[in-house]
């Protein structure tokens, strides 16, 4: 029987240290691993005579056991070694050092802002599902049957089922609210929507929109105004004018687009707003009679009006921004610049 050999793996493991990690990983390799020499050990057996094989045996697995309890002592040692380390030597008093960090995306700074901006007025915050189905995306927001929209070459239709799309605007979530809570209603809902267009500077078939909701008693078109004027300075500055242009959508009646004075010329006329001194941020209205008893609400009782931004189209105004690209390439040249923004 080999004891020689024995007895020497026995003294190399005892008399082992290491000081880091490559070190511990050639014990490893050595004395534990299937090709290590205690493996070479148990390949031995089958030439041990079989009177002997038992004791043989035994002392293998001493081996294997004192390798492995002498591996948890090592890597015990390593890492108070490791922690000790990283103390020694080193000034507390000393002032940080200034590590670079990351900034708030352009897209997220626009979004909170329009959010802080609404809730101090008492609106609060809705969520909705990205996936809906026809009731809540269309017919409940009084979209006819033929309208443009239901066609597949401007919404993402789910393949085996029709009747449900990626939603194509947050208005779906103020159905959702006006289904489940009772007026008085004042709510925001920002988020994410799909169209099928094009990408290009100016469209995007994945982009954010925040719709706001106002049902009550007496509500008119006065506190609609009101209320985009309010929002307007708060976030463009104090010199901002707002106008509103006549329009159409299925769900408001009347109607209007939302336009604001041109942040680059300051109204005078520029190619950005193509010479009128005005750039359209939205559309809004009072809401339709059908959609309020579409949702279970008495239109004979109560008014309420709506409004729609996109936060991509509000974000490239506030920050001079001439590409809609730039929000999803993840350029860190371009993201760099918004590190003022923490």
């Amino acid at each position: 029987m080999p004891t020689d050999k024995i007895k020497q793996i026995l003294a190399e493991i005892s008399s082992a240290t290491v000081t880091s990690p490559d070190e511990l990983e050639a014990y490893r390799m050595r004395f534990i691993s299937k090709k290590s020499v205690v493996g070479e050990l148990f390949a031995m057996m089958r030439d041990i005579p079989n009177e002997q094989k038992k004791d043989f045996g035994q002392h293998i697995n001493g081996v294997k056991q004192a390798a492995e309890d002498k591996f948890q002592e090592l890597i015990q040692a390593l890492n108070q070694g490791t922690k000790k380390g990283n103390t020694e030597g080193l000034d507390l008093t000393l002032p940080p050092s200034n590590l670079p960090v990351g900034g708030i995306h352009p897209l997220t700074a626009t979004r909170q802002r329009i959010i802080e901006i609404f809730e101090r007025i008492g609106f609060n915050l809705s969520e909705g599902p990205e996936i809906e189905d026809d009731w809540h995306n269309f017919t409940a927001l009084n979209f006819p049957e033929n309208h443009p929209a239901r066609e597949m070459q401007d919404t993402f239709f789910i393949e085996k089922n029709p009747d449900v799309a990626l939603r194509t605007h947050t208005s779906s979530v103020q159905v959702r609210v006006m289904e489940n809570e009772k007026p008085p209603i004042r709510t925001l809902s920002p988020g994410r929507v799909f169209r099928n267009e094009a990408i290009s500077a100016r469209a995007h078939c994945i982009f954010h929109q925040v719709e706001g909701l106002y049902v009550d008693e007496n509500v008119s078109f006065a506190d609609l105004k009101q209320t985009l004027y309010h929002f307007a300075k708060e976030m463009f500055g104090k010199e901002t004018k707002i106008r509103f242009r006549p329009s159409f959508f299925p769900f408001t009646e009347p109607s209007a687009e939302i336009d604001i004075s041109c942040l680059i010329c300051g109204g005078k006329g520029c190619n950005i707003c193509k010479g009128s001194g005005w750039v359209e941020i939205g559309g809004s209205g009072m809401v339709d009679p059908n959609v309020l008893e579409n949702c279970g609400i008495d239109s004979e009782k109560y008014t309420g009006f709506a409004f729609g931004m996109g936060i991509e189209r509000i974000a490239m105004l506030k920050y001079q921004i001439n590409d809609l690209r730039l929000f999803t390439e993840n350029d860190i040249r371009f993201l760099q610049q918004f590190r003022p923004l923490l």
